[in-house]
């Protein structure tokens, strides 16, 4: 498989080479029919995406709602090395160029900021499920190592961008929506906007819901967001505040006969712990959250960006085993000075900044009669702090780009458990350097190639140190490894087909991974060393050149992602899993979408779907089952009455396969599965 992929590389890149020199005129790449120059902001670049020497992947409005209104999971999976998953409605995992071997539930090990404001906190965790994706604009994904200026979090950057236009004259705009699908699901949102020369605004109000599938899996999210931008001579200021409260139920896995026989099935009463309908399991997540960012112009040469967050959770779960509530307060800020100066053949731009983000947590577990509190097992008080400070320095000279950057990074715990009567703070602190190279060359407008090193480290999150055994693991170490990557991407045949091809090497050590006890709990260990390299493919073509009849545009789009990873070294007491593959993590996956666009602004999408089966043991004695996915969305576009209207129809799952979209891995008593939904229909209405 490695040869035939990289006699591919090879013939991409021979390919493209000899078209480079080929053509005498050169032009631009077009991302797509409303968004043909896209400045990407990962790394503080400010360049278009075939400028940019490292692998990050950009997905606009039209991207994110290719095949639907409500979820980020179908754009987001179209990223090859990206796999999100959804084990039950609203609870999300996402995983950049790794595995989720250190989340059963939410996201970690990655840093996201949302307009520049940091949504992650500093106990390692991202509440990513409290964005809905009608507020987002855009979304860029970086897959390298960003600790050398985000800091922990080894599996790559999300950043999310909602963009707020300024206009001469003031405009006040409303526009509301309607989105009704199966299993009772249904979403109603209202927006006002204003946009005037200096200060622009909106106004989004939310409501989702749905019965779910499956036996207790219903779930209900309000939210209220006002997003605002200011400019003020030298000074853009960038405010988001929101609140949102979100209640999932979570049905647990199930064993493969289960599923066989009943998909809509929930966990069952084993021994003596309760079902997950007797003991009502669920998240109950409100989240205030209030952000400032403030961009300004010091002098013709320099600029800074400091951001200022503060954001309070209450989280409830009754669990099966007990019921836990936490309230989590977080105070987040960062600091960046930019230089940057253009002279004769040389541009160069010097970042330096830091990051603070502060989290104070008062865990409280109590037994779980019928869903209410009982009497209290433990009540923990945990500080926890990651900071950082960097610099980074991009050079362009003619057709090369170098970049160099090193961060300083520090993690601190202290927690004690106030059930018995500590006085004194245990302490838990690491400190790691970390390290990017990138250089890359530039035939022309339309091709480069590119090499990064970097180093990438992530310390254990509060829920690893502190995990639903609820034993305190102070022994669990940060892991960390070395990533080397080497890309071409550009455009061929007058950008008719754009093109990346990148090939990456991890070798991680002290990896974290989770162990499932047999009452459900989990504990996190170091499990050795791994071996994680792969190869991406993603391709984007123009079918049709010309309009044809009422056909405006044909796309075609290509993801493929090859991940053979393994465990290098790994011994659990008297059993030993070297060589054996990476827990849950597909060896092959393909993503095809053909887009459909006519002159009317009508439009048809249909995507395509394929991943390989994925071990879900350590072992490797079990496998998910490989599945094919067919999804269309359909829109009708017009105007009535000076209002611009949509009317969109779409299908999931058209194929009726019978797989599970987010596994239980390493589960007790095998029940590994959490039952996606068959074949279902939605229907929509924006009216602006």
């Amino acid at each position: 498989m490695m040869k035939q992929l990289s006699t591919i590389f090879l013939f991409i890149f021979s390919l493209a080479i000899s078209s480079s020199f080929s053509q005498s005129k050169e032009t631009t790449i077009v991302f797509s029919d409303s968004l043909p120059e896209v400045k990407l902001q990962t790394f503080n670049y400010n360049r278009t995406w075939q400028d940019i020497p490292a692998s990050i992947s950009f997905l606009d409005t039209n991207k994110l709602q290719q095949l639907n209104n409500y979820s980020l999971l179908p754009s987001m999976n179209t990223i090859p090395g990206v796999r999100m998953e959804e084990r039950s409605p609203e609870s999300f995992r996402l995983s950049v160029r790794g595995s989720l071997l250190r989340s059963p539930f939410g996201v970690r090990n990655m840093k996201v900021y949302w307009n520049g404001l940091p949504l992650s906190d500093g106990g390692g965790n991202t509440y990513l499920n409290l964005i809905d994706i009608t507020q987002l604009s855009s979304v860029e994904v970086a897959k390298d190592a960003g600790s050398s200026m985000y800091g922990a979090g080894k599996k790559g950057l999300l950043l999310l961008e909602t963009k707020l236009k300024h206009t001469q004259s003031p405009v006040n705009s409303i526009s509301a929506s309607i989105f009704a699908g199966y299993y009772g699901t249904h979403q109603e949102e209202a927006v006002w906007g204003y946009q005037s020369k200096n200060a622009t605004s909106k106004l989004i109000i939310s409501h989702h819901e749905s019965n779910g599938y499956r036996i207790e899996s219903a779930s209900h999210k309000d939210n209220i967001t006002w997003i605002g931008s200011l400019k003020k001579r030298h000074h853009q200021i960038d405010i988001i505040c929101f609140y949102t409260h979100l209640f999932y139920q979570t049905p647990g896995g199930i064993t493969l006969d289960s599923m066989l026989k009943n998909p809509k099935l929930s966990r069952p009463a084993i021994g003596k712990l309760p079902s997950a309908v007797q003991a009502h399991s669920a998240i109950d997540n409100t989240t205030s959250f209030v952000g400032i960012h403030d961009s300004y112009q010091i002098s013709e040469n320099w600029s800074s960006n400091i951001a200022l967050v503060m954001n309070h959770t209450d989280y409830k779960n009754p669990f099966i085993t007990d019921y836990e509530t936490r309230n989590e307060s977080n105070y987040n800020g960062n600091l960046q000075f930019i230089y940057q100066k253009k002279t004769k053949g040389i541009d160069i731009k010097w970042i330096s900044g830091g990051e603070i983000l502060a989290n104070h947590s008062l865990i409280e577990d109590y037994g779980n009669v019928n869903g209410l509190p009982d009497t209290v097992q433990f009540k923990d008080n945990i500080y926890s702090k990651q900071s950082f400070l960097f610099t980074q320095l991009q050079l362009s000279l003619g057709k090369w780009r170098f970049e160099t950057g090193i961060s300083e990074n520090e993690e601190s715990f202290r927690y004690k458990r106030l059930t018995e009567g500590s006085t004194d703070f245990t302490h838990k602190l690491s400190v790691n350097f970390a390290p990017r190279f990138s250089i890359g060359y530039q035939f022309n407008s339309s091709l480069l190639i590119y090499g990064v090193v970097s180093k990438g480290y992530s310390s254990p999150s509060i829920a690893e140190l502190r995990p639903s055994s609820k034993v305190f693991n102070n022994s669990i170490q940060a892991e960390y490894g070395w990533k080397s990557e080497i890309g071409l991407k550009g455009g061929l045949f007058n950008h008719r087909l754009l093109f990346e091809v990148n090939y990456y090497h991890l070798h991680l050590q002290q990896a974290i991974i989770a162990h499932t006890n047999t009452d459900g709990s989990q504990i996190f260990i170091n499990a050795g060393n791994t071996k994680q390299d792969g190869l991406e493919v993603s391709l984007q073509y123009r079918l049709l050149i010309k309009p044809l009849g009422i056909i405006k545009s044909i796309n075609l789009s290509e993801s493929y992602s090859y991940q053979p990873y393994k465990f290098l070294s790994y011994q659990l007491g008297t059993i030993n899993y070297s060589g054996n593959h990476l827990t849950g993590v597909p060896e092959n996956v393909q993503v095809t979408t053909l887009s459909f666009l006519f002159k009317n602004g009508h439009y048809l999408n249909v995507s395509y779907n394929k991943v390989s089966s994925m071990p879900l043991t350590d072992a490797n004695d079990v496998y998910a089952k490989a599945y094919h996915l067919l999804d269309f969305k359909i829109g009708l576009k017009f105007k009535c009455f000076k209002m611009t209207n949509e009317i969109y129809a779409g299908g999931n799952n058209l194929l009726n396969e019978l797989y599970s979209l987010g596994n239980d891995i390493n589960a007790a008593g095998k029940r590994f599965y959490n039952p996606s939904p068959p074949i279902n229909f939605f229907i929509g209405l924006k009216i602006n």
